[in-house]
């Protein structure tokens, strides 16, 4: 038994060991070993995704797998013979590696980061439920075989952390159809039992570990993709219990984290370099949409918007009309090239640089030579204001619906190493004591400590 946290930026794994977690680590052929491999899949034609998973599965899945995917497996036949005739590999990459693979060759592919993102989105159509659906169980094989090969024998339970919502619309019914892709994905590759478990709650649990006391512990966990807080009745007296119904206080939840982050800092520290927030020849300011939609890499429907023939034929014209027409045409190249993603992953790069220095040095080299912007931790406050604030609601939200103050707060989630990030959720109880836990490995181990419990 595992506990899973597929994670909205990285995924991980843990088991319970002598009485603790252990979180396990993942490596592969294209990585370094790390207790982490981040949430990213390339394949080399998109078709291929659901092909490379049939071959995962055991031979009874792989019936019942026919039986749906039949037409998506006759494009993979056709899509597999032409780049057999081109003589390029049909496997899939994850991780480190298929970041690698998009940054090297971005017109090329098909790149997905953060699918978690996608999961219970509104207006999805059965065929793009159905392709999120085996890019998830592609990734959980992939992590499900590296689990597998270093703890020597098969893992066949598994509880998985969720956020409190997945999205910020449609609540109830978009987390049922997040909880379906999850739980079918996870089946799907051979897990038997699968149980999930609120993601700032599993992060309480490893914090409870450690305390001597009964506390109220508000729990903040910022992930890549949503933020979540959890106001928890916690301490040695409740931690053997196996129903903790009555000690789970409060929970809020938004879409707001990580990647809004990235995607901020970059509005406000790259993208004045491609022509936002100046003008036209007329002295009218540049419309601002096509910035948003170009860098908006967890919606679907910007970026099919922004990589439209019409919105290039309006790019062009709108590169024309501007008084820095070469500024505009950069953002012409993102569209051409899909840059998208490259220009993200500079801003989380230079989010995660933030934590340790001052300032970072962001290259543009892959859009001009000598193209180059320096941000800082001043900027990346400013450029994240609303979702800060975001932040601050939530915690009040879930105070108010547990009718208490916390005695400590617990913060966790990868965005929570940003110092912008821990200074201002200090500012928010400045009496209150606030231990950061392991960015990455609370919610595993918390998940692990509950799997142990339900599955025994």
């Amino acid at each position: 038994m595992i506990g899973f946290d597929y994670g909205t930026s990285n995924c991980s794994v843990a088991i319970m060991a002598n009485g603790q977690p252990q979180i396990i680590p993942l490596k592969t052929s294209h990585d370094q070993q790390s207790n982490t491999i981040a949430s990213n899949l390339y394949a080399p034609d998109r078709d291929i995704i659901t092909h490379w998973l049939f071959q995962q599965l055991s031979p009874e899945q792989q019936v019942l797998f026919k039986q749906t995917r039949a037409p998506q497996l006759q494009k993979a036949q056709r899509a597999l013979r032409e780049l057999s005739f081109d003589g390029i590999s049909s496997e899939l990459l994850f991780g480190t590696a298929a970041l690698n693979q998009y940054l090297e060759e971005p017109e090329e592919g098909y790149y997905i980061k953060s699918p978690k993102s996608f999961l219970g989105a509104s207006g999805l159509a059965p065929m793009q439920i159905q392709l999120f659906e085996d890019i998830v169980a592609a990734m959980m094989s992939n992590v499900k075989k590296l689990t597998e090969a270093k703890l020597g024998r098969e893992v066949s339970q598994t509880v998985i952390g969720r956020p409190i919502n997945f999205q910020g619309l449609h609540g109830e019914e978009s987390n049922r159809q997040a909880i379906n892709v999850l739980t079918n994905a996870a089946k799907r590759v051979g897990f038997k039992n699968v149980d999930f478990q609120f993601e700032p709650v599993a992060a309480g649990f490893e914090f409870e570990a450690s305390l001597t006391k009964e506390s109220k512990v508000l729990v903040v966990d910022i992930g890549g993709g949503t933020s979540d807080c959890s106001m928890l009745l916690m301490g040695p007296d409740f931690k053997h219990s196996d129903d903790r119904t009555a000690h789970l206080l409060a929970h809020s939840g938004v879409r707001i984290a990580g990647n809004d982050f990235d995607i901020q800092l970059a509005l406000q520290g790259i993208m004045p370099c491609f022509g936002m927030n100046s003008f036209l020849k007329t002295g009218k300011p540049v419309p601002t949409a096509s910035f948003y939609q170009a860098l908006a890499i967890n919606n679907i429907n910007e970026q099919t918007t922004f990589y439209s023939a019409k919105n290039r034929r309006e790019l062009i014209q709108l590169s024309r009309d501007a008084k820095e027409t070469a500024m505009l045409e950069r953002l012409v190249k993102v569209h051409d090239h899909k840059l998208s993603y490259q220009l993200v992953n500079a801003a989380e790069q230079a989010k995660i640089a933030l934590s340790e220095q001052s300032s970072h040095i962001i290259s543009l080299a892959s859009i001009d030579d000598e193209l180059q912007v320096t941000v800082d931790n001043d900027i990346l406050a400013q450029a994240n204001k609303r979702t800060l604030a975001s932040i601050a609601d939530l915690m009040r939200s879930a105070a108010a619906q547990a009718q208490c103050e916390p005695d400590v707060i617990f913060v966790t989630g990868g965005t929570a190493k940003s110092p912008v990030l821990s200074k201002f959720i200090q500012q928010q109880a400045p009496d209150t004591p606030v231990i950061i836990g392991d960015h990455f490995g609370s919610v595993t181990s918390g998940l692990a400590r509950w799997a142990e419990k339900i599955y025994k």
